[in-house]
């Protein structure tokens, strides 16, 4: 069960990436922090590819570092907690599928929830370090209906929180790192099949609302049972 969820939390941190509102922005701002551009990103692959690690890193000890927080806080509470806590999660988790699918909108989801880095430091480095920081606190506003979902399933799961917000950020960092080593080509293909995204609401927004729906029965365990 617990593999599982792993491969969900992991799976959840590749689908924000390809967020409408993330995916097409993201080649060019990998090329902003590294001090170059798109049209130089092939003679630059190695810059590009060193910052996108920077920020990568600093984006997963964001998620280790609230997972630390939220294992410590949740490590020692009851049973009868862990079921409330259950049904609250999900039904956090369909409002969000709600949300993704236009159906309900939650209007703090729609504006920008970003720390804005305004100093470039000597080394770029540390500031893709700052920038990937800044990303995992919320920089990206489409990102937050996903992330929100994992959080609510993170706490309905205490002693393993760490380990999924952590594995939500190898999720999301993966393809960051994918792009930054080839940051012209993926211009090219998220152009290409830009056409795609349109789509990409409705299909995570149903995946949430499956997903809350399991957790507020507390029967994710039947996933298991689907996929196996």
């Amino acid at each position: 069960m617990a593999e599982l969820t792993i491969l969900v939390v992991f799976i959840a941190g590749v689908i924000s990436f390809f967020s409408p509102c993330c995916l097409p922005l993201i080649p060019g701002f990998l090329a902003y922090i590294s001090g170059t551009t798109i049209a130089n990103a092939k003679h630059a692959r190695l810059k590009i590819f060193l910052n996108s690690l920077a920020f990568v890193l600093g984006l997963s000890i964001v998620f280790a570092t609230l997972g630390l927080l939220l294992n410590t806080i949740l490590a020692n509470i009851s049973y009868f907690a862990q079921n409330w806590l259950s049904r609250i999660s999900g039904t956090i988790i369909i409002i969000f599928g709600l949300h993704l699918l236009g159906l309900l909108k939650i209007h703090w989801l729609e504006q920008e929830h970003k720390f804005a880095v305004k100093k470039r430091f000597s080394k770029s480095y540390i500031t893709s370090f700052i920038f990937g920081a800044a990303f995992g606190l919320g920089w990206i506003p489409c990102v937050s209906a996903v992330l929100g979902s994992i959080l609510a399933l993170s706490i309905t799961m205490p002693g393993k929180t760490f380990i999924l917000l952590l594995t939500y950020a190898i999720g999301l960092g993966i393809p960051f790192l994918i792009v930054g080593l080839f940051a012209g080509e993926a211009t090219k293909l998220i152009k290409k099949y830009s056409f795609v995204l349109k789509y990409f609401n409705i299909i995570v927004g149903i995946l949430l609302i499956i997903l809350g729906v399991l957790v507020f029965t507390n029967t994710l365990a039947w996933l298991q049972i689907l996929v196996f």
